[in-house]
């Protein structure tokens, strides 16, 4: 810690206090957050009532608030505290994967005291949860110059915010994470990395029962293809291969000219990441007159645990033991926008929302109990930040 100990543990408790007086405003915030859709990829349009509403909770909170409009939705800025200095973001996404009127049907409830609805988990509670803490703590008292950054596409990839996200975290002394946590409200101090790729055959039509003999079967090809990739899995390695999505061909009595399938990967490490890179980019058909290319369409690079995120864990850890609250870590298979930063050497704490599950599931929830813990959690964090 970087605070003298005596004053932080008195921060702590009164930041441990105003929380839980906060708890029935923090429901009424998540509720209504989470009662409005964001449909991810379904455009700006879609996104644009949610984004006001949380333009509305930026401004009232003070600070520079800036909107960048894209094609999938406004890019929220809200810019707090010291005017100059390496900052400490706070990152989130306010895109789900409901389509829109799912809010309507499903709409989000508390009761028995979890919230239960669309996007509570992914990731209402963690945006919640991070404005009460800006609230409770007042820009006065943060220790750095602090942007909460609040994104519209990373369901589906984060094309449209991956350059502002890169740049504020290279920017960052260390980058908190609002994504839903891990059983038991534990931290993601590593992830997965995940790439999809396109694997695309040409061969070339022909009658399949006057000539076939003149045809090279793309279909084919792309089996025999996809044998040979499902060989550089390692599962025992966190290394998979999936093959979700396959076609090709017109009509049975021809011989397929062309084929395609979209292959999903997950990985652990770096290392394993450019091994299967390099096996796809050397993959050449089998047929004479077969022409095979893999293209790699999108990655987000495994987030390791560098000792960088090992450090920022353990101030946490310290942090959340001045709150009463025992504080554990873990590996999660999904992927966030903390996978963009982590294997730059930025410190990054990733889950830093609130215990609770079904993600992308209907029945999604969150523990109003951590959501009030995760207040006073983030606000200690932003009162003294790992270094």
């Amino acid at each position: 810690m970087t605070a003298p100990p005596g004053a932080l543990a008195q921060l702590a408790d009164e930041l441990a206090r105003g929380a839980r007086e906060r708890r029935a405003p923090l429901v009424e915030l998540l509720l209504s957050l989470a009662s409005l859709d964001a449909p991810s990829g379904a455009g700006a349009d879609a996104m644009a009532p949610a984004a006001e509403q949380l333009a509305r909770e930026l401004a009232a909170l003070g600070g520079e608030l800036t909107r960048t409009p894209g094609p999938q939705g406004e890019l929220l800025e809200l810019e707090l505290g010291p005017a100059e200095g390496p900052l400490v973001l706070l990152l989130g996404h306010y895109d789900t994967v409901w389509p829109a009127g799912t809010a309507a049907r499903r709409p989000a409830r508390a009761q028995a005291g979890g919230i239960t609805g669309p996007g509570v988990f992914d990731m209402r509670g963690g945006i919640a949860a991070a404005l009460t803490a800006l609230e409770l703590l007042g820009a006065e008292r943060l220790a750095a110059r602090t942007v909460l950054l609040l994104t519209p596409d990373e369901e589906t990839g984060s094309a449209t915010s991956q350059r502002r996200i890169v740049e504020l975290g290279r920017q960052a002394r260390c980058v908190f994470v609002l994504e839903p946590s891990l059983p038991g409200a534990r931290l993601k101090t590593a992830r997965s990395g995940w790439a999809t790729y396109r694997l695309e055959v040409r061969g070339r039509g022909a009658h399949a029962g006057l000539e076939p003999e003149r045809g090279v079967n793309a279909i084919d090809e792309l089996c025999d293809a996809l044998l040979r990739l499902r060989a550089l899995a390692d599962p025992p390695a966190g290394t998979t291969l999936n093959a979700g999505v396959i076609g090709g061909g017109t009509l049975p009595n021809m011989v397929a000219a062309e084929a395609h399938a979209l292959i999903d990967l997950r990985v652990r490490t770096a290392a394993e990441q450019q091994r299967v890179d390099r096996a796809l980019a050397a993959l050449e058909p089998m047929r004479a007159g077969a022409k095979l290319v893999a293209e790699r369409v999108h990655v987000r690079p495994a987030m390791e645990r560098t000792p960088a995120i090992a450090a920022a864990f353990e101030h946490a850890r310290s942090a959340a033991g001045l709150l009463g609250v025992e504080l554990g870590e873990g590996s999660a298979g999904g992927t966030s926008d903390a996978n963009l930063l982590a294997h730059l050497g930025v410190p990054v704490l990733d889950g830093l929302g609130p215990d609770g599950g079904g993600a992308h599931a209907e029945d999604e929830r969150v523990d109003v109990e951590s959501l009030v813990e995760r207040a006073a959690l983030i606000a200690l964090l932003l009162a003294d930040p790992p270094r």
